[in-house]
């Protein structure tokens, strides 16, 4: 089901760039867009793991590790028939983890010092479960398509938004004629980003709750896994990271915080709702 979502979510957003591609710039106008934001994203998709690693200041560490980590993502990276990632350990005392590479090949685990102390042996074996489930499923490609689209439809809004203020679309003499639909073009230029937006979040979502499931069959831990996010959820309320929001969608918990409207802008389902799906799953797998 979660599968079927992101296709259809995908689809949304390729229809969205087509729609304002054609109303902005035509044909060669959206595909002009579509090469500069794909640029730009096959640089990140390329070299992320090795940005984001850097950013929060991991240490890559080996099997003579006394944390047991190494060991334990050794252990379910056979259990998932995958190559074995490289892990890292990030030192910050606020629980959290994330996966990162471009491929099954180039991937790389990684564990805050604070997740480590936090979680028992079966509830960290749930959220490395949870990111090698990231990793069978290439979500960072999935990811990264969904940025270079909605790139590309911000790009073209932005250029239609320009070419408005400068006569781009027309002249004072066409303006009566054009008036009504110069109008509904520049609203379409402030909707379709923020449409965009929403559909991407949706889809990072949608991964979240396939990798919750695939953690929970590499780990075989579902409920321990559930645990593991309700404690997270906590540790992250009371020691929030100093995290980029660019890179929060990587996080098995959001590293962020805001209120309401904010959640619908989050790359993270709730909590709870998690949770219950989860405790479904155990009751699938008779945990």
């Amino acid at each position: 089901m979660n599968y079927l979502k992101t296709t259809l979510l995908m689809a949304a957003l390729t229809g969205l760039l087509i729609v304002i591609g054609q109303m902005v710039g035509g044909n060669q106008g959206a595909m002009i867009a579509f090469v500069f934001a794909g640029a730009m994203n096959f640089v990140s998709y390329w070299f992320s793991d090795k940005i984001v690693l850097m950013m929060y200041r991991a240490q890559e560490i080996g099997p003579e590790d006394s944390s047991g980590l190494y060991q334990m993502v050794e252990r379910l990276a056979m259990r998932a028939r995958l190559p074995m990632p490289r892990v890292y350990i990030i030192p910050t005392e606020t629980p959290n983890a994330f996966a990162t590479g471009r491929n099954p090949q180039h991937a790389a685990v990684a564990a805050t010092e604070g997740i480590l102390r936090l979680l028992s042996r079966d509830e960290l074996e749930g959220v490395i479960g949870h990111e090698l489930a990231h990793v069978r499923n290439r979500d960072i490609l999935i990811s990264s398509i969904a940025a270079t689209i909605a790139g590309a439809i911000t790009m073209i809004a932005s250029m239609a938004r320009w070419g408005a203020m400068f006569g781009g679309f027309g002249g004072r003499d066409r303006d009566e004629d054009r008036g009504g639909g110069l109008i509904g073009l520049l609203a379409l230029t402030i909707v379709a980003p923020i449409a965009a937006m929403l559909i991407q979040m949706a889809i990072s979502r949608s991964r979240e709750y396939a990798a919750d499931r695939g953690g929970a069959e590499i780990s075989g831990h579902p409920l321990s896994l559930a645990n593991a996010l309700r404690r997270l959820e906590r540790g992250v309320e009371r020691m929030p990271m100093d995290a980029s929001p660019a890179t929060a969608h990587l996080f098995i918990v959001n590293p962020l915080r805001g209120g309401a409207i904010a959640s619908l802008f989050s790359t993270h389902p709730h909590t709870e709702e998690r949770v219950a799906r989860l405790e479904a799953i155990a009751q699938e797998m008779g945990s």
